[in-house]
């Protein structure tokens, strides 16, 4: 992820030759206070992560003709996972006592799923030892999007065909759910309450995204889903050192701006064009932290789950909720008009609540 500014000319060379090297997925201030749709949010700190649902009631209705609960999923998300240390296999183990506790749907992996630069074939070794192992006491889905480490070359994301590799390994894995590079899906307990949407955005970064505009957009706007949300691997903006799309990796204090692709700028203007405002929430890693911005892109609301192996560091000036450079994940809950989303620490400690509700 920090090899980009290092790379420049070659990446500039790459980003010539054209193509759509990945699969067409057919297989401060805030802008808004809010989320898209007119939703309102309120946030807490240090809550705890046990005592029960954090949205109330449970599935079941109740007796003497009083309505059925509204319909609920629930999820982990988080980023930058594929280390194969101690850390992920602790934070795997953590997530399946949460999920024992509270429930849980699926996992969502938000890139950089194999470090250092991804998988040679889909029958790497990289995928037990990075993936399957830690992941062993979680008896869920993954699903999938893929980061710049994911596309080789040490996290310079140009080895463009190495993408495919895990999208293959989805026929060869139990839990391991990436049908294309990018895609669309309905959780089957959440049909009509949620549809996501993962996005590629290393192929954005380098302008080889014409095909994905196109697909992801028409299903944004096909969705009669309650809530929409993204998963992609570059966040639009962050307080970690990436930093935001279009300003990726500046230096001294922002003054020194990598040229593009490298800044993001196309990725800054892929987010912009197809899901800023048109989805609830967009989520992604890059930046090993945690945070909930407090600015959104025209009323989408910004999240950072990156911390699900390591951490780097933060000091960026974009408001925010909450940041953390302890290692963990989000949790996200979902039911009806409803959605709870909580940062929980490697220890299972909830740390931050942030729910939003819909009209």
């Amino acid at each position: 992820m920090q090899r980009l500014t290092g790379f420049v000319s070659l990446m500039i060379i790459v980003a010539a030759c054209g193509g759509e090297g990945a699969s067409s997925g057919a297989g401060g201030a805030s802008d808004e206070s809010s989320s898209s749709g007119g939703s309102s949010s309120s946030s807490s700190g240090g809550s705890s992560s046990s005592g029960g649902d954090p949205v109330g009631g449970g599935d079941a209705g109740s007796s003497g003709g009083a309505p059925a609960a509204p319909k609920s999923v629930r999820f982990i998300a988080m980023g930058d996972t594929g280390t194969g240390s101690s850390a992920q296999l602790k934070i795997g183990n953590t997530i399946s006592a949460h999920c024992a506790a509270r429930g849980c749907d699926f996992v969502q992996l938000l890139g950089d799923n194999l470090y250092d630069s991804g998988a040679s074939s889909a029958d790497d070794p990289i995928f037990q030892s990075h993936f399957e192992v830690p992941y062993a006491a979680v008896d869920l889905d993954f699903w999938i999007v893929l980061g710049n480490h994911d596309y080789g070359h040490d996290g310079l994301g140009t080895d463009f065909a190495r993408g495919q590799h895990q999208i293959a390994y989805t026929a060869k894995s139990k839990k391991w759910k990436l049908p294309s590079a990018y895609w669309r899906h309905v959780p089957p307990a959440g049909e009509g309450v949620l549809e996501t949407f993962g996005l590629d955005t290393n192929m954005a970064m380098f302008g080889q995204d014409s095909a994905q505009r196109k697909d992801v957009s028409a299903w944004i706007a096909a969705s009669t889903a309650e809530w929409k949300i993204a998963f992609g691997h570059h966040p639009y903006k962050s307080n970690g050192p990436h930093g935001n799309a279009g300003r990726y990796d500046a230096r001294l204090d922002g003054l020194i701006v990598p040229p593009e692709p490298a800044n993001g700028k196309s990725v800054k203007s892929y987010l912009e064009d197809t899901i800023c405002g048109k989805v609830d929430l967009y989520l992604s890693g890059h930046d090993h932290s945690r945070q909930w911005l407090n600015e959104s892109c025209k009323g989408t609301e910004l999240a950072v789950s990156g911390a699900g192996a390591k951490a780097t560091k933060l000091g960026g000036k974009n408001a925010s909720l909450f940041e953390s450079l302890e290692l963990g994940f989000l949790y996200i809950v979902i039911e009806g008009k409803k959605l709870t989303a909580e940062f929980v620490d490697e220890n299972g400690k909830t740390e931050f609540t942030h729910t939003i509700t819909k009209p």
